[in-house]
């Protein structure tokens, strides 16, 4: 039962097979069971390519199975049109283009592989990615905020820096008015004359002037500073607004990418293992000598062909017998005078049946 499926899976003609010996009904078995179990591993390696694209499994293996069935079709057509020929460059010519096929099938059928079995290096190459990029974002985005961060940081020092140098004015007021009443500086008299008390005077109004200085500045500093919060708690959220996106940097797309910074000789031979399992069918055909079944087959598409053309060649013959006695009997009656007067006879009433119509068609237009 099973040699009977894989012979039907090698797309060889099963009547003629049957006539064959065991060791060539064996030989078909062996390739309808490589495409067969290729297309088992087409349908694997599909499942998981499209299970990283939808994330879900139900979906992934509905279409990984109608991938299987396709590459099943393919490489059974691939297979089951490859004869063998009485020359070697004739077979060659033939199976080229099966070959870039079967290559082509390789490829598809690999790839998703490849990246389930370096899984984990391929994760690896992602994470070092999505660093890079999360960092990238954030200095995006840094950009739009900064200048206007920047800007009132500014705000905030030029006002700090109006209050240092109102308290440095008021300072010199007070060392100026207290080296006065020491008499160390100014008049250089000692005590509280009416200088010392100018200059005191002066020291108070500068001081309720940095008070107040002080209290404004703050209230603008508060101000300033609470801007400075809404547009770092803007900056965050639009960098978590963002971050779901590269989280989710693991697509069919980022993975083949992430697959070609790894070494290429691992991925090199794991391709060159299923282009050797597809391909191996073709060569077997072209290299094998000339079998059993191949006799056979050709021996029935012969006498197929010999049969078709006989039955072209006779139809042809019939048609032109068929011609030639046509020709012979309208030959004979045209001489005949019962027939003239006959064909004279109804001529004669067509022609009168048409002047009639054409009267009363007159008639009706004068009326």
């Amino acid at each position: 039962m099973l040699k009977k499926f894989f012979i039907l899976c090698s797309g060889s003609d099963s009547d003629i097979l049957d006539t064959c010996s065991n060791g060539e009904q064996n030989k078909y078995a062996g390739i309808g069971a490589t495409v067969f179990f290729t297309a088992i591993m087409a349908f694997i390696a599909s499942s998981y390519a499209l299970y990283t694209v939808f994330d879900n499994p139900f979906i992934a293996i509905g279409f990984g199975l109608i991938w299987g069935l396709l590459i099943f079709n393919l490489d059974r057509f691939i297979v089951s049109t490859i004869k063998k020929r009485n020359q070697f460059l004739d077979e060659v010519i033939q199976a080229f283009p099966r070959i870039i096929l079967a290559i082509i099938i390789a490829i598809v059928i690999s790839k998703p592989l490849e990246l389930k079995i370096f899984e984990k290096e391929i994760n690896q190459v992602l994470l070092e990615q999505k660093n890079d990029l999360t960092l990238a974002n954030k200095e995006q985005i840094a950009k739009q905020f900064n200048p206007n961060i920047n800007s009132l940081d500014n705000d905030i020092i030029a006002l700090q820096q109006q209050i240092t140098t109102k308290e440095a004015e008021v300072n010199a007021l007070y060392n100026s008015y207290i080296s006065e009443a020491e008499g160390t500086a100014g008049t250089k008299l000692l005590g509280k004359g009416p200088v010392y008390k100018e200059k005191r005077d002066k020291h108070d109004a500068a001081l309720a002037e940095l008070n107040q200085l002080k209290a404004e500045n703050k209230e603008k500093i508060a101000s300033i500073e609470s801007q400075i919060v809404n547009l770092n708690n803007s900056l965050n959220s639009e960098i978590e607004t963002t971050q779901p996106i590269i989280d989710g940097f693991d697509g069919l797309m980022a993975r083949v990418n992430a697959l070609n910074k790894l070494p290429w000789l691992p991925s090199l031979f794991i391709f060159l293992l299923f282009l050797a399992i597809e391909t191996s069918p073709i060569f077997a055909k072209i290299l094998s000598p000339k079998s059993e079944y191949d006799f056979k087959l050709e021996d029935a598409e012969s006498a197929l062909n010999t049969r078709v053309e006989r039955n072209v060649k006779e139809r042809n013959i019939l048609l032109e017998t068929d011609i030639s006695i046509n020709n012979k009997i309208y030959n004979d009656i045209a001489n005949e005078e019962e027939l003239y007067n006959y064909k004279r006879k109804k001529a004669r009433e067509l022609m009168q049946l048409q002047t009639d119509a054409f009267f009363i068609k007159q008639q009706k237009i004068l009326k």
